[in-house]
């Protein structure tokens, strides 16, 4: 006898916040067959008309809170610095049995907004953090393909239900995702390096470069390099400035390391010291080798 589970299934999913993620992640279960009906809650009327338009959702609401009462699972994918207002709105509305996840880029900050303003529904609250994007935003970047063979971060508290786990790790394996789970703080630290520093990094290069007076001058002759460097600078602002307030313990100190190896980078170059420069370089370029023949492995 097979011990395999039925297939999940999602009577109506409410997504908050229907742009890349939340949308990728609503097309992903359509094509899965395993939600019946999304609601799409967004505050830009013109974006949801957009997600109709385009089948990622079958409904628009401007109303977390009404959205959430009719869901069996709320999805918020909205910039991590409206998840307080959004849990004040949607915990009187929320079933017993509805499930809460996110898809937010910090999971301390947010678990304790979880803690505070939902309340009694905290147990069916799922910390999540899927690890995939692109630099576009809004309802007309998301694409069902998104999480395919990406990770997806569970972090789950003590007082988790079980079963509300297991549907949300489900949910995103019907997305094609990988699905691990990690402790909120060692997210926050790792997260903090290899993703809110290099937006950072992006951010800050683009903004030097455009201040200049011949900024136009110096753009137009840019080639890869410079694209390569600075993709993620087209990001949406308003959700890096929120990750990036949110996990600012761990970032200040990344920030601090960085300026120390941008400083050995300048004191080589202003000493002329090529070897010193060199030894640089080659540390760094052997280190990106290793890691790309790691993940050709894997």
């Amino acid at each position: 006898m097979s011990d395999a589970r039925p297939p999940i299934r999602i009577d109506t999913l409410a997504v908050v916040g229907v742009g890349l993620i939340g949308g990728s992640f609503s097309l992903a279960l359509k094509r899965a067959g395993i939600v019946r009906r999304v609601i799409g809650v967004g505050r830009t009327q013109a974006n949801l008309d957009t997600a109709v338009g385009l089948g990622v959702i079958d409904e628009a609401s401007t109303d977390p809170a009404a959205a959430a009462a009719r869901a069996d699972v709320v999805l918020l994918a909205s910039p991590v610095g409206q998840f307080p207002a959004l849990m004040s709105q949607i915990a009187p509305a929320l079933r017993e049995h509805t499930i809460v996840t996110d898809g937010g880029s910090t999971k301390q900050d947010v678990i304790a907004y979880a803690r505070r303003f939902l309340g009694a529904h905290f147990g069916r609250f799922v910390p999540a953090h899927p690890i995939a994007g692109t630099e576009r935003s809004g309802a007309a970047a998301a694409f069902a393909e998104l999480y395919r063979d990406r990770n997806v971060i569970l972090a789950p508290q003590a007082e988790t239900d079980s079963a509300a786990v297991n549907l949300v790790r489900e949910a995103w394996q019907a997305c094609g995702a990988n699905v691990v789970e990690l402790d909120a703080a060692r997210h926050d630290e790792i997260f903090a390096a290899v993703s809110h520093l290099p937006h950072v990094i992006a951010f800050a290069l683009v903004s030097m470069l455009a201040k200049r007076p011949d900024a136009r001058t110096l753009l137009g002759f840019s080639g890869g390099g410079l694209r390569d460097t600075v993709r993620i600078a087209g990001s949406s602002p308003e959700m890096w400035r929120d990750i990036c307030i949110a996990n600012r313990a761990a970032l200040l100190k990344l920030l601090d390391d960085y300026g120390k190896e941008l400083e050995l980078a300048r004191g080589a170059i202003e000493n002329g010291d090529g070897d010193a420069l060199e030894t640089i370089f080659e540390r760094a370029r052997d280190a990106r080798q290793r890691w790309l023949l790691k993940e050709q492995a894997s």
